[in-house]
């Protein structure tokens, strides 16, 4: 996987997850909105997997986000990896 990858990955682990808490949210009650497994979405956070679109579609639906704030880096973040 190339760099911009990684990054891409690192910045979309950092946005759900930081939606997800500041919605006080589990990530077993983010998988249950999504009707996703609770150890896929802890593997998106983990940066471990690629996201598809429609993964993507889903997550920012469940937290009432579009999906480029997702993958937008909006601020600087500590390399938690």
């Amino acid at each position: 996987m190339s760099k911009r990858g990684i990054e891409l990955r690192r910045i979309l682990a950092h946005n759900v997850r930081t939606f997800r808490r500041q919605k006080q949210l589990s990530q077993e009650e983010l998988a249950d909105l999504c009707g996703l497994h609770r150890t896929y979405v802890g593997s998106i956070e983990r940066a471990e997997r690629n996201a598809t679109l429609s993964t993507l579609d889903t997550l920012a639906t469940a937290l009432n986000v579009s999906v480029p704030d997702l993958l937008i880096k909006k601020d600087i973040y500590r390399d938690e990896y």
